[in-house]
């Protein structure tokens, strides 16, 4: 698809190709283009500048007049649990009455109740269920997705799960990784015997799923009730001779060791991080691991929050991202999830628009190809509605803002 864009307000979220993220205090700077043009050839983005610069479009095949409204490059939502099957609304109820996230996992809710229903539900019904969410979150502005399995829990559901992910990806507009996380919870079948659990992922699972090619990465659940670092270690050892990249669910429940893990096996990211100090903020600075906030999770749960002030003032950069699911993040919308950023994580519009865009494509090792709008990226970006500055975007929570919806160039209509 050919295009331009003309008569933007204000394009935002403008980079050079090679930048990889922003980090510390350059995630305040956020460089945007006024009164601009955009313009895209076969899906990629092949020119931008002032309008003042702008000569003839009668060579471009589609000229959309944004009317002065803003652009803005679409989201990357680098931790998702987007394939489910069922809702959990009666945990949600548990949680108001006051039982813990711990409290409900015992007692076989939880990840355990997920992995009930999936291991009920077929694949093609899988399918149709989660296929709604995708289309959800193109309309609000999401353009590049992780999602990850862990509701199997035996090796023929989590198949099931990243086939499902396989086939959203294919049949979908949205660009999708996908990550096997067998390592979310131990199955109650396995009780007292956690060790041959982790032993069937090791040769079982992973062997299977690199076999397929099924999935970008491994991720592990490295935190207290769940998998011990050593575990971690054995897990992301055998991932990783398998061709694997490494991500990790770290210190959501307590100071778990999971980011030092994470670190020490060059993780992509490292998620959660409710319980970070000056050891673990000095090892990620150390590294090329991107420290990842999930503030719904935190704000469903109504856990601590990650100290994202205290990471980014140390230097370090910070992606956000929604952690949907069923459980402790209902929710894939992107724009909410900026504003709970700036909200409860005292994060500047600036920064969480980078943390949600040029960060998240990072830690899905897709920087090179989504994120901002730079040239030779994919064309995937979103004209908001009408808003006095971009600082709106996390300000005004709760409705959506994308008036129209491009990927690779191509208007999409919901």
């Amino acid at each position: 698809m050919n295009g331009i864009i003309i008569n933007i307000g204000e394009l935002v979220g403008v980079t050079e190709p090679d930048k990889r993220f922003a980090a510390g205090a350059d995630m305040q700077n956020l460089n945007t283009i006024k009164n601009a043009y955009l313009h895209f050839k076969d899906g990629l983005i092949s020119g931008f500048g002032s309008m003042a610069e702008l000569g003839s479009v009668s060579e471009y095949q589609n000229v959309t007049d944004a009317k002065g409204q803003m652009v803005f490059p679409a989201f990357v939502d680098s931790h998702t649990h987007l394939v489910y099957a069922g809702s959990r609304e009666i945990e949600y109820i548990d949680k108001i009455k006051g039982l813990s996230y711990e409290e409900i996992a015992k007692r076989g809710g939880g990840i355990l109740n997920s992995a009930k229903l999936l291991h009920e539900t077929s694949e093609d019904e899988l399918f149709e269920q989660s296929l709604p969410r995708i289309y959800s979150i193109l309309s609000m502005g999401t353009g590049t997705v992780e999602i990850k399995s862990g509701y199997g829990l035996t090796t023929e559901d989590e198949l099931k799960m990243l086939r499902v992910i396989k086939r959203l990806n294919d049949e979908t507009p949205i660009l999708i990784k996908s990550t096997f996380l067998g390592a979310h919870a131990v199955p109650a079948e396995f009780k007292g015997k956690q060790s041959e659990y982790v032993k069937l992922i090791i040769d079982e699972m992973l062997p299977r799923v690199a076999e397929e090619g099924l999935a970008d990465f491994v991720d592990v659940f490295c935190d207290k009730g769940f998998f011990t670092t050593d575990e971690t270690h054995d897990i992301l050892n055998t991932a990783t001779k398998l061709g694997f990249k490494p991500k990790i669910h770290a210190n959501e429940l307590d100071y778990s060791g999971g980011i030092e893990v994470g670190v020490a096996h060059n993780a992509l990211s490292v998620d959660h991080l409710e319980y970070t100090g000056n050891a673990e903020i000095m090892a990620l600075l150390k590294s090329d691991t991107m420290p990842t906030i999930l503030p719904g999770a935190a704000f469903f749960l109504g856990m601590k929050y990650a100290p994202a002030r205290k990471m980014i003032d140390a230097g370090l950069p910070i992606a956000i991202a929604s952690d949907f699911n069923p459980g402790s993040s209902p929710s894939g919308n992107m724009q909410l999830i900026a504003s709970m950023g700036c909200i409860l994580y005292k994060m500047l519009p600036e920064e969480v628009i980078n943390a949600a865009t040029i960060n998240t494509a990072y830690a899905m090792d897709v920087a090179d190809k989504v994120g901002s709008i730079a040239l030779g990226k994919q064309a995937d970006f979103f004209i908001a509605k009408p808003m006095p500055s971009y600082s709106y975007l996390p300000y005004s929570y709760g409705d959506n803002k994308v008036d129209r919806m491009f990927i690779k160039g191509e208007l999409l209509h919901f």
